[in-house]
């Protein structure tokens, strides 16, 4: 538990410290935000705020990790065995980074371009499906003393569904579209101040807490029932941590109204990030609803697309759904908060639903 504290201390220190000197620098470079002309008028006066701070998220998640694993080496007495590197704690991290770079190279080049278009489909597309492909193939490697792999062939709601096997091949197709649909879902629900990073924290929290609950009553150190059958929880329980503190530190300057946004540098590594946890806990289904914010935006754009090719109406005002309310007269900050408790009330509903499965198993029901 320590080794968890000290990790997410450490990130929301270093997030904290670090985004402010971003702020400096990314104005002085003027790499400020572009925004999207059919987008509300209020978000107008925000051209320019500087962007890419997610790099702050990343370097923060990837410090607190570090010095968690360092902490628990100076600190280990004798006999006892220190915390090492695991294969999918360090899978997370390569994924959530190769998604981060990806994300960089976005804000980038609108900054360059001056317009609020960077990466092309394709490009973007490509970059996720080279940093999925290697975490999919990775991740079905690297077998611990009990044959658990970082991540499960099986598809998986709180625990793996055994009679639904996807196979090698079709596990990495499968792990594609998971990390495609959940990046994307974080990009579009980063639309206002602090949205998606204060909805990324809860979820990251919560994945902490399962992450730390498997750790407790993982099969290779108990004989429960109720056990779980998944490699490297508590290092795993390390990078939700030190992430959701680096998604808190951040919020701090990206609070409405923001001095920084986190730009796809930050949405699209966060979107990997909560993909790749839902793999390695074995909990991808039951990500559907600790994540039901992300999941409500990705529908309201695909809703309003379907809709509109169909009758060539429009079914909200504008989509993400976070702008229909914006045009509808809701304050900004009123949107973000009401949405923050949507996102925290999947988050408990979710968790309730792991633990009562895990009575269930406990009391062999």
């Amino acid at each position: 538990m320590k080794n968890i504290l000290v990790a997410a201390a450490i990130a929301l220190v270093v997030s904290i410290l670090l985004t402010p000197y971003l702020i400096r620098v990314f104005s002085r470079q003027g790499f400020g935000q572009e925004i999207r002309e059919e987008g509300p008028d209020s978000h107008k006066a925000k051209r320019g705020t500087p962007t890419m701070g997610g790099v702050a998220i990343l370097v923060a998640m990837w410090a607190g990790y570090l010095v968690a694993h360092l902490y628990s080496y100076l600190t280990k007495g004798p006999g006892v065995q220190d915390l090492p590197f695991s294969a999918s704690g360090l899978l997370i991290l390569m994924l959530t980074t190769a998604l981060g770079i990806v994300g960089f190279l976005d804000d980038f080049i609108k900054i360059r371009k001056q317009r609020n278009l960077g990466l092309n489909k394709t490009a973007k597309l490509v970059g996720q499906f080279v940093a999925t492909i290697a975490f999919a193939l990775l991740a079905v490697q690297f077998a611990n003393k009990d044959g658990l792999t970082p991540a499960s062939v099986n598809l998986s709601f709180i625990r793996d569904i055994a009679v639904i096997s996807f196979g090698v091949v079709g596990f990495v197709v499968f792990c594609y579209g998971v990390v495609s649909a959940w990046s994307n879902a974080v990009n579009l629900t980063d639309g206002l101040d602090g949205l998606a990073g204060g909805s990324s924290a809860m979820v990251l929290a919560t994945y902490v807490i399962i992450s730390f609950w498997q750790y407790r009553y993982n099969c290779s150190t108990v004989s429960t029932a109720g056990c779980y059958l998944v490699r490297d929880p508590l290092d795993v329980a390390l990078v939700a941590a030190a992430a959701m503190a680096g998604c808190v530190g951040f919020l701090w300057w990206n609070a409405a109204p923001a001095k920084i946004f986190m730009g796809d540098t930050g949405s699209l590594a966060l979107g990997g990030l909560v993909a790749g946890l839902s793999m390695v806990t074995r909990t991808e289904l039951l990500m559907i609803i600790i994540g039901g914010l992300f999941v409500v935006e990705v529908v309201s754009v695909g809703t309003q697309i379907a809709v509109f090719r169909t009758t060539r109406r429009r079914l909200f005002r504008m989509a993400p759904f976070h702008h229909h309310f914006e045009l509808a007269g809701w304050a900004e900050t009123t949107v973000i908060i009401r949405f923050w408790l949507l996102a925290g009330i999947c988050c408990m509903f979710g968790l309730g639903l792991f633990y009562s499965d895990w009575l269930g198993a406990a009391s062999g029901q």
